[in-house]
């Protein structure tokens, strides 16, 4: 299931630096060892989009401009979001980084008929290696229309899949077929323009800081509908559960396709229509100065 958790902005203007992805990572995990259910300590299969609004760009980070902003969380565990969402909302204020937040309401995302070749776009950055510890093979920049490209996000995938425990060995041996084609217009287009499509985040795994390189740009993925599924609620590439690998359909956000969830906070005004930004319409392509 996917999930749109829509806050509220108490501060706006205040902002975020560009790659707040471990910002929101630290922030998730604390929530999920605050409900004490030790069952999620070490829980991995589950994903998260960057903070979606209406940013303006400056020396500082993105600064937030809309009443609201808007997290996408995905994971196919129903009750393991369930225990995340009773956590954010026993949270009333919620400081990320410089933003002021207080949750309001959350959104159930329909779920797409996924083909065994469908287009996606990132909402958060593409990572492919995991790196060692003083290691700095993790910055490694990898050319998208290469074959090595594509081969790691089908080892990654696998491995995660195996180890999930959800497939049968039949199944898993079935899931040969794996190849990303990335949009090399968008990528040409961007250089053109000096902009960029891959860069350095910094993540954080058990206290200690290492540096990885994370792509935002289209791509076709030709897969099993069951590998398809699988990183679309999971996430595809290293660290999703940090945040990174986040998927949305290229097309998906022309039409509407979420029906209002649970958790609500009593007393919400509803937001006005031009304060929301869909969260396809993500592609962080040109976010720094």
């Amino acid at each position: 299931m996917r999930i749109r958790l829509i806050f509220s902005l108490k501060n706006k203007g205040a902002y975020l630096p560009f790659h707040h992805q471990y910002i929101l990572a630290q922030f998730l995990k604390g929530l999920i060892v605050k409900g004490g259910n030790e069952e999620f300590f070490n829980y991995n299969y589950f994903n998260f989009s960057g903070l979606k609004g209406q940013t303006k760009v400056s020396r500082s980070g993105l600064h937030y401009y809309s009443s609201l902003v808007t997290l996408v969380l995905s994971s196919p565990n129903e009750k393991f979001m369930e225990y995340l969402l009773e956590q954010v909302f026993e949270t009333p204020k919620i400081e990320l980084g410089n933003l002021i937040l207080s949750p309001e309401y959350t959104e159930l995302e329909s779920e797409p008929e996924l083909e065994t070749s469908n287009k996606f776009v990132c909402i958060s950055p593409l990572v492919l290696l995991t790196p060692a510890f003083n290691d700095e093979s993790g910055k490694r920049f990898i050319n998208p229309d290469t074959d090595e490209f594509s081969d790691l996000l089908y080892e990654s995938t696998l491995t995660r899949m195996e180890r999930s425990g959800w497939y049968t060995q039949e199944q898993m041996e079935s899931f040969y077929k794996f190849q990303v084609v990335p949009d090399m217009n968008y990528v040409n287009k961007l250089r053109e323009q000096q902009k960029k499509f891959a860069r350095i985040y910094s993540v954080y795994d058990m206290d200690v800081k290492y540096e990885v390189r994370g792509y935002t740009l289209p791509f076709t993925l030709y897969a099993a509908p069951e590998v398809q599924d699988f990183v679309f609620k999971c996430g595809l590439g290293a660290f999703t559960h940090k945040g990174f690998g986040m998927l949305d359909l290229a097309n998906h956000g022309t039409t509407q396709r979420t029906t209002p969830y649970k958790f609500k906070r009593e007393g919400f005004v509803p937001y006005k229509p031009n304060e929301r930004q869909k969260p396809s319409e993500l592609e962080e392509g040109s976010e720094e100065l």
